[in-house]
């Protein structure tokens, strides 16, 4: 899928809901998590190696849209909701998500929309990656797990579907009860659209809404979902505000964004660099990135998006309106990705 950022709206612990085992109710997820020391991906992330893997396959699941088989050697086991870093020919960083069959270790499956007016690493991908090309790969990780529970809801817009298709067949395979409302701008558009109208026929779990042919789709069900029953979504900002304005209260739906969080706007603020011992001005239109830059132009960056943490920068001083999706909350504390996050005052002392 297109490049995202994944944003966390519930605590670690309430990621976990009760299912039913053997007559007895657990908080065991039903998956377990990649057995991962430290996140995979981005500045200072330890011993994890990138790797290279092979363009093996290419198809277009839908109009707009390229699906890649990539094939490498000893590539981690993953579960639904991970994705992986693809770094570019160009040294672009993008994330896309894990549409394939988790149980096949020897190969990743992803799929990317054009998008015209990015920034363009969909471009590159729909024109430079072909079969027979090599690229390197980093991750999995996952921050859209999905958890144990015997009903599901998910929503997904477009190319959103992606990190949602794995969790459908799970949820199938497991035997729970689960819906999808599935939205797009047309049928033609709808990757993996015959796939899931097949997985979701026999109990006519499935509710597809293409905008040319009834507009968009209502959401007032989402207000009678059972308390402790998941709420996936997956789409454009509009669709998952909307989401989450239909909620019940008490209820927080997992959303995974495939855009990046806007990185502007707000007020101006400065940036003392205490190494350097110079000041910056940061616009309200303007990165932390782009400024520091005009000053050390060599400093390194990436994604400029916030997910691969090249541009990592330990904070001194100052609060930090973090928009990124890679620091834990921990390092959150003293760092931040200067890329996308901003000040959330008047200043920030950087070390550097």
């Amino acid at each position: 899928m297109p490049r995202f950022t994944t944003v966390a709206l519930v605590a670690g612990a309430a990621l976990l809901v009760r299912r039913a085992v053997r007559g007895r109710m657990t908080t065991a997820p039903l998956w377990p998590m990649p057995a991962l020391d430290e996140p995979v991906s981005g500045y200072g992330r330890g011993s994890t190696v990138p790797r290279k893997v092979l363009v093996t396959a290419r198809a277009t699941p839908a109009d707009g849209v390229v699906e890649l088989r990539l094939e490498g050697r000893g590539l981690p086991a993953w579960q639904p909701g991970a994705h992986v870093d693809l770094v570019l020919p160009s040294g672009l960083v993008r994330q896309y998500s894990l549409c394939g069959d988790p149980a096949d270790p020897t190969a990743y499956t992803v799929a990317t929309r054009l998008i015209e007016s990015g920034q363009g690493g969909s471009r590159e991908v729909h024109e430079q990656l072909h079969e027979g090309v090599e690229i390197e790969i980093r991750g999995p990780r996952n921050r859209f797990p999905l958890v144990g529970s015997p009903a599901y809801v998910f929503v997904a817009g477009g190319i959103g579907i992606t990190p949602v298709l794995p969790m459908l067949r799970a949820a199938e395979a497991a035997g729970a009860d689960w819906r999808l409302v599935y939205c797009g701008r047309s049928r033609a558009t709808m990757p993996y659209l015959a796939e899931i109208e097949s997985l979701g026929r026999a109990g006519k779990r499935v509710t597809v809404v293409a905008e040319d042919e009834s507009g968009h789709p209502d959401l007032g069900f989402l207000a009678g979902v059972p308390a402790g029953t998941p709420v996936y979504c997956c789409g454009p900002d509009g669709l998952m505000e909307a989401v989450a304005a239909a909620m019940p209260e008490g209820l927080t739906p997992r959303l995974e964004r495939f855009s990046a969080v806007a990185t502007t706007g707000g007020t101006a603020f400065e940036v003392e660099l205490r190494r350097s011992g110079r000041t910056v001005r940061v616009a309200a239109d303007q990165s932390v990135l782009a400024a520091v830059r005009e000053e050390v132009p060599g400093l390194m960056y990436s994604c400029r998006q916030g997910f691969c943490g090249t541009c990592r920068q330990v904070v001194l001083e100052g609060d930090v309106d973090h928009r990124d999706d890679l620091l834990t909350e921990a390092e959150r504390d003293a760092s931040m990705l200067i890329c996308v996050s901003r000040c959330a005052g008047e200043r920030l002392v950087l070390d550097l």
